[in-house]
């Protein structure tokens, strides 16, 4: 069945200008790109986002990071989207990810890792409808 997942290149990865690379990796593991577009996170857009997380002690520290820079949105779409795509990008922490994923490639700590995923199809349904309206999707 074709699921649908949410993705978010993040500042780091703007400014080092992979966004490119990584999607070209995304593509070649057979997602479709179904929606995407470039955004400035405001810290209380980016509070929201990352709500789950208000009580952790580095909730501050990623609120600043995800609005120092542009970030890339996107839905992506395949059979077993969501699973597919996590082991695609691999461990939150790169430098205990397996070879081959992006944040291996691209993330060079656990603060900078370089791309968020969707952990569940409910989290990914969220984060979507969070990001785009239903009339930006086909």
């Amino acid at each position: 069945m074709t699921e649908r997942t949410f993705t978010m290149i993040k500042p780091q990865s703007i400014k080092n200008n992979h966004f490119g690379q990584i999607f070209s990796i995304i593509a070649g593991h057979g997602f479709r790109v179904v929606g995407m577009k470039m955004i400035h996170l405001t810290p209380k857009r980016a509070g929201l986002f990352y709500e789950i997380h208000r009580d952790r002690p580095f909730f501050k520290k990623l609120v600043k990071a995800m609005t120092s820079g542009p970030v890339i949105v996107a839905v992506l779409e395949k059979e077993n989207a969501v699973l597919d795509f996590r082991s695609l990008i691999g461990s939150t922490n790169p430098l205990v990810a397996e070879e081959g994923t992006i944040r291996k490639i691209f993330g060079s700590s656990i603060d900078d890792n370089g791309i968020h995923g969707s952990d569940s199809l409910q989290t990914a349904e969220m984060e979507i409808n969070f990001h785009f309206a239903s009339s930006e999707l086909f």
